[in-house]
């Protein structure tokens, strides 16, 4: 595991643009769209004395998103709840038919393009995703069985997203992704506005302000946006670390060289955190909020999946790579004020 202290903590980058915005911390607008979902109910927290004694703390608590709104994962709260946004404002009575005639596109390696097939599905709007070659089929038959569209396009997510932009442009439909870069902010500033009502409901769960938190992160948004309530809500106080991929250390690489940065590398097995680029909004706020930025590896992550399996918490090793960062911090304790009285706050983010 490599680590990186964030010297931009509390200040920023400068060098990002002022057009880019800040990740949301107004939890009580996904609250009050979720409240009209029959489905709805938070996710537990629960509490693991196994891996604390292992991480050599005093207490470690686990969000455990595995079973967000029956779709296996906290994107759940991301791209369904920006077609919400847009049923909303249709203002029409009919909820169920009110966006018939749109057609959202995105392209995906997990969970986000549930997240798109589900909320359109919902409110009656078409669903196209673009998934590179090696993205499963089991996963494809699952968008499928939602109604989208599946289109294969390319050997890596990067290609499969550029397959999406050119069929936005050239088709008229509405690009929903879950990343961020010049001149396209508003639709994932939503997105990542979902993704408080995990954190909001993480803050009414503890009973304590926790010493530390680690978030796993693929383009960030997940992190940026439930750092940015953290803070809010709790201050300066808790240690923020971010976890990525060895393979994918986009953020890290971007807060080492103090601008965004385009990382290469294999591919990790740690599919839904492995992008080689940031998006900008989350890359501003965790330059603000994030003290630390950790890379792990696929072996690392791979090693304790059997671990959390015993303990009731199946994952993917997407879903485990914070837990894995803590458990992999040993030779790091002392840079990052980990002692036997710390009480971490994790995250399990999806399903296996």
């Amino acid at each position: 595991m490599k680590i990186l202290k964030n010297n931009f903590f509390c200040k920023g980058l400068d060098r990002l643009s002022d057009d880019i915005p800040f990740p949301s911390c107004e939890a009580e607008k996904p609250a009050a769209l979720l409240k009209q979902c029959p489905v709805f109910q938070p996710t537990p927290l629960l509490q693991s004395q196994t891996l604390a004694l292992k991480s050599n703390i005093a207490n470690l608590s686990i969000k455990d998103e595995r079973n967000r709104l029956g779709l296996g994962s906290f994107k759940a709260l991301g791209a369904a709840y920006v077609i919400a946004c847009d049923a909303q404002a249709t203002g029409s009575q009919d909820q169920t038919n009110c966006l018939n005639e749109v057609t959202y596109v995105t392209a995906s390696a997990g969970n986000h393009g549930l997240s798109v097939a589900s909320g359109a599905m919902t409110f009656g709007a078409k669903a196209v995703v673009f998934l590179a070659d090696t993205v499963p089929e089991s996963f494809a038959q699952r968008l499928r069985d939602k109604n989208a569209i599946v289109v294969r396009h390319g050997q890596t997510y990067e290609e499969s997203m550029q397959g999406a932009l050119d069929a936005a442009d050239e088709k008229g439909w509405k690009l929903l992704s879950d990343s961020s870069w010049p001149g396209y902010f508003d639709v994932p500033h939503r997105l990542m506005e979902g993704y408080l009502q995990l954190a909001q409901e993480t803050v009414e769960q503890l009973s304590h302000t926790p010493s530390h938190i680690f978030l796993q992160a693929g383009v960030g948004g997940f992190a940026g946006a439930v750092a940015a309530l953290f803070r809010a809500k709790w201050g300066s106080k808790p240690i923020i670390i971010v976890a990525e991929p060895s393979a994918a250390p986009a953020l890290h690489e971007s807060i080492k060289a103090g601008r965004p940065v385009v990382t290469t590398g294999p591919v990790s097995s740690m599919g839904r955190l492995d992008c080689k680029e940031p998006s900008l909004i989350a890359l501003k706020g965790l330059a603000r909020d994030a003290n630390w930025f950790v890379t792990v590896d696929d072996q690392e992550v791979e090693s304790i999946l059997s671990l959390l399996s015993n303990q009731g918490l199946a994952t993917t090793p997407s879903g485990a790579a914070g837990i894995a960062a803590l458990l992999y911090a040993d030779d790091h304790r002392e840079q990052l004020q980990l002692t036997t009285q710390s009480r971490v706050l994790a995250f399990i983010t999806e399903g296996s």
